[in-house]
C-alpha cells in the first residue's frame, strides 16, 4: 500500500530521478578528474585510482535505479527508456574512465588538445543534469533542456582538436594524444545517445 501511495504521489518518480542525478554527478566528477589529469594538475596514477571510486558510485546508483524500477508501478518515462537513459550515462562514465586509464597507461604528457572536448563534455553533462532535475514535474521542459546538452559540441571540439594536432609533425606523443581524443569523442557520442533517449522518452509518454 505504501508503495502504491508513493507511486501515485509522484515520490517514486523523484526517487528514480535522484538516482539518475547521482549517476550524472559521478560523470561530472569524472570529467573534472580527467581534466585535472590531462592538464597535469593531478598525477595520472592518482587520477586513475580516484576514477575507480567514481565508477563504483555510478554503478551503485544504476543498480539502485534498476532495483527501484522493479518495485515501482510508475516511472517518469517508460521503463525501457529510463533504463536506456541510465545505460547511456554509464557509457559516458566508461568513456571518461578509459581516457583517464589510458592517459596513465600510455604515459601520455599533458596536452592542450584535450581541453576543448573536456569542456564541451562538462557543459553537456551540466545541461543533462538540469534536464533530469526537471523530469518529474516538467517533462517537456526536461526534453528541451536535454537537447541543450548537445550544443557544446563534443564531436566538433574533438574534430577541431584533432585537425590542429595533425597539422604538426607526427610524433609518438601525437599518436598517444590522437588515441586519447577518440575516448573523449566516444564519451560525447554516449552523451548524445542519452539526450536522444530522454527526449524520445518524453515525446513517447507526453505527446
Amino acid at each position: 500500500m505504501r508503495s502504491l501511495l508513493r507511486d501515485l504521489s509522484g515520490r517514486t518518480d523523484r526517487v528514480l530521478t535522484e538516482q539518475i542525478i547521482t549517476q550524472l554527478d559521478a560523470v561530472a566528477a569524472g570529467v573534472w578528474l580527467a581534466t585535472a589529469s590531462a592538464t597535469g594538475e593531478i598525477d595520472p596514477a592518482s587520477a586513475r585510482a580516484r576514477m575507480a571510486d567514481l565508477e563504483h558510485e555510478g554503478d551503485e546508483a544504476r543498480a539502485a535505479l534498476v532495483g527501484q524500477m522493479r518495485r515501482s508501478l510508475t516511472s517518469p518515462i517508460d521503463r525501457e527508456d529510463l533504463f536506456r537513459f541510465s545505460r547511456a550515462i554509464d557509457d559516458v562514465l566508461d568513456g571518461v574512465r578509459d581516457f583517464v586509464r589510458e592517459l596513465h597507461l600510455f604515459a601520455a604528457p599533458p596536452h592542450p588538445s584535450y581541453v576543448s572536448p573536456l569542456q564541451a563534455l562538462s557543459a553537456g553533462i551540466a545541461h543533462l543534469t538540469e534536464a533530469a532535475r526537471l523530469l518529474p514535474a516538467r517533462p517537456r521542459a526536461a526534453a528541451e533542456a536535454a537537447r541543450g546538452a548537445k550544443k557544446p559540441g563534443v564531436r566538433v571540439a574533438y574534430q577541431l582538436s584533432l585537425a590542429d594536432l595533425l597539422s604538426a609533425p607526427l610524433t609518438l606523443d601525437t599518436v598517444k594524444v590522437t588515441l586519447l581524443l577518440t575516448r573523449l569523442d566516444a564519451a560525447g557520442a554516449s552523451l548524445a545517445a542519452a539526450v536522444d533517449t530522454l527526449a524520445d522518452g518524453v515525446i513517447k509518454r507526453y505527446q
